[in-house]
């Protein structure tokens, strides 16, 4: 059974710096995807950025220049660096893997998510 589990996420203020990790466990497929989304009170959830299993990234013009996202096969671990962070960054971050089939967007395993919060 695949899980996914966030962890670093916290409080820092405007020009601050998080690094969120995704740990997976269990088996996907040998093509996979792992994306972040977050969600802010009252907005709808939307993709941050993702990455497949060879690391090639995406990112969403919302953190375009501002975030890196990495893969670390050895532990099976996806890290979201985010720099310049800004209160509108405020939102609870999920991470969410599943199979890559013709690109990355479907994603049927979730974790529960890591607030972010950025003061001003």
């Amino acid at each position: 059974q695949v899980q996914v589990a966030e962890s670093g996420g916290g409080s820092v203020q405007t020009g601050g710096d998080l690094t969120l990790s995704c740990a997976i466990s269990g088996n996907i497929h040998s093509k996979w995807c792992v994306a972040w989304f977050r969600q802010a009170p009252g907005k709808e959830r939307e993709e941050v950025a993702h990455i497949d299993n060879i690391g090639n990234p995406t990112y969403r013009d919302l953190v375009k220049g501002r975030s890196t996202i990495s893969l670390d096969n050895a532990k099976d671990i996806v890290h979201l660096q985010m720099t310049s962070l800004k209160p509108e960054d405020t939102a609870m971050y999920y991470c969410a893997a599943g199979r890559k089939l013709l690109g990355c967007g479907v994603y049927a395993y979730w974790g529960r998510g890591t607030q972010v919060t950025v003061s001003s």
